[in-house]
């Protein structure tokens, strides 16, 4: 015999699962969702995620979930060995053939960073390899999985024919979040993603924002976010679209190049 005393055992009957379990289910779930989105938040921001979920909690008790399930940010502490790249949710379709035969085909994305006297700013671009033209671009002071998505649904606004439309990322954790899964199929477009480890799997975006780097970010020093976004966006749209003139491109502008290869209807995005 177990020697169980009966009052607890039949409590235990009524309710093997107490609410008080089902609710620490709960917040751990929302938590654990916010944590896989975006691993760089701390437990304080996946409060604030969780609490936007309807998993209301005190950070304390965010905390504490937090560290019993070793749910640390990446910025954090560092704890055993460094952290690998998470795993890819798409294959690499690229393969490194950064080209197109046509607009919307293949859209390359990533995110860069830069230092002002308010803190960082992030901007997520979206490029078409067909014409090298930005099509899209989100930017932030907070490198969250929405920068992603806010910036490939400024994309799909302007350019509108999309589906089928591959876009082809690294493996941060941005890109493999559930939120930009989730926009890719709203869109009906294909995600693929570069592998680990190899410097050239998204070289095409990495020499845009080395140009960003050379003419923009490291020009001047930037006091607030506000101007530092003002100026990207004025030399992404004005220089880059429409006066710098590109090799690759037949020595024609992104627009240009547009505008000569493209029918009306798509010149217009």
């Amino acid at each position: 015999m177990l020697k169980l005393a009966r009052q607890p055992y039949y409590r235990w009957l009524d309710e093997p699962v107490t609410a008080a379990e089902v609710e620490e289910a709960h917040r751990a779930q929302a938590l654990f969702a916010a944590h896989r989105d975006d691993p760089e938040f701390g437990y304080r921001f996946l409060a604030d995620e969780a609490r936007d979920a309807g998993a209301g909690m005190a950070d304390r008790t965010a905390w504490r979930i937090c560290r019993d399930n070793q749910w640390w940010s990446v910025f954090g502490k560092k704890r055993g060995r460094a952290k690998k790249a998470g795993p890819p949710v798409h294959d690499d379709l690229v393969n490194r053939v950064f080209t197109a035969t046509g607009p919307n085909r293949l859209w390359l994305t990533d995110i860069t960073e830069h230092a002002t006297g308010e803190g960082k700013l992030y901007l997520c671009a979206v490029k078409d390899a067909f014409s090298n033209r930005i099509v899209g671009y989100s930017i932030d002071s907070r490198m969250k999985s929405r920068l992603a998505v806010t910036a490939l649904d400024n994309a799909v606004a302007r350019r509108q024919s999309v589906a089928g439309c591959i876009l082809h990322s690294d493996r941060g954790s941005q890109f493999r979040s559930r939120k930009l899964v989730r926009a890719l199929g709203r869109h009906q477009m294909v995600g693929s993603i570069g592998r680990v480890g190899a410097a050239g799997d998204n070289a095409a975006m990495e020499s845009f924002f080395s140009l960003l780097q050379k003419n923009v970010l490291d020009r001047r020093t930037w006091s607030t976010r506000e101007e530092l976004r003002i100026a990207i966006v004025t030399w992404i749209e004005r220089t880059y679209h429409r006066r710098r003139r590109q090799a690759a491109l037949g020595r024609l502008t992104p627009v240009e190049y547009e505008t000569v290869m493209t029918t009306p209807a798509l010149q217009a995005a």
